[in-house]
């Protein structure tokens, strides 16, 4: 069940490079707040100048704050596969979390129950390929890490959200990783190199997200390169 609670907080989509704008990008954000009231309220005042179409509470509630059709205004400066105006292409989700400024914790299963109904319902009813199903620290490496080292991506993509794979293959050399993230999606030109990989790791390597480009970090990249690919470039 989603409850409406409009956000003022939105505009048209705007046309990228000439193109008519289509939805084929998913962000999944942490609210970064606490409680979660404070969140929504903060998402719906015009001072803040912030939304996402939806926000999920940690009991499983689910609040549609702005329209699918309309520009949601959650990305903010980044880029993902060369696109700079995520907000205009995609749908953004807000899940409700401390941060890692006010404790940082495990999402309940409850809240990652909806947050697969929701994003499954999303991609159904937009071209959004699973290798466009990303966080917000993936567009944004140098200013954002949610939605963390905790959030649940393996589960996600089980479910048919987003990738991940433990099918590690050789390693990639390391003068091909800059390459190799950018072929994924990153935008390694505008950031440092280092920023990137943490921000590679915390999405599929959780357990060390330190930067390094080592075995195991070069072994994920050169998997998740495979199954992107492989992929669809659009669904």
């Amino acid at each position: 069940m989603i409850t409406e609670h409009a956000s003022p907080n939105c505009n048209a989509r705007k046309a990228e490079r000439g193109q008519h704008p289509v939805i084929d990008t998913l962000v999944i954000h942490y609210t970064g707040m606490v409680p979660t009231w404070r969140a929504r309220n903060w998402l719906c005042s015009p001072e803040s100048q912030v939304s996402a179409h939806y926000l999920l509470d940690e009991d499983g509630t689910v609040w549609r704050l702005v329209d699918e059709a309309d520009r949601a205004w959650h990305a903010g400066v980044g880029a993902w596969r060369g696109w700079h105006d995520l907000n205009s292409r995609s749908i953004g989700i807000e899940v409700s979390n401390p941060g890692h400024d006010y404790g940082y914790r495990p999402f309940p299963d409850r809240q990652i129950a909806a947050l697969i109904e929701l994003c499954r319902g999303v991609l159904d009813r937009h071209p959004i390929p699973p290798r466009n199903v990303i966080g917000h620290s993936d567009l944004a490496p140098a200013r954002k890490i949610d939605p963390g080292e905790l959030f649940p991506w393996r589960e996600l993509a089980e479910a048919g959200v987003g990738l991940w794979t433990d099918n590690l293959g050789e390693p990639v050399p390391v003068p091909d990783v800059a390459s190799t993230l950018d072929a994924i999606g990153y935008d390694t030109a505008g950031n440092d190199l280092a920023t990137v990989i943490s921000a590679f790791q915390r999405r599929f390597r959780p357990a060390n997200f330190d930067g390094e480009a080592d075995e195991e970090t070069r072994a994920r990249l050169a998997a998740i390169h495979t199954l992107v690919a492989e992929s669809p470039a659009s669904a």
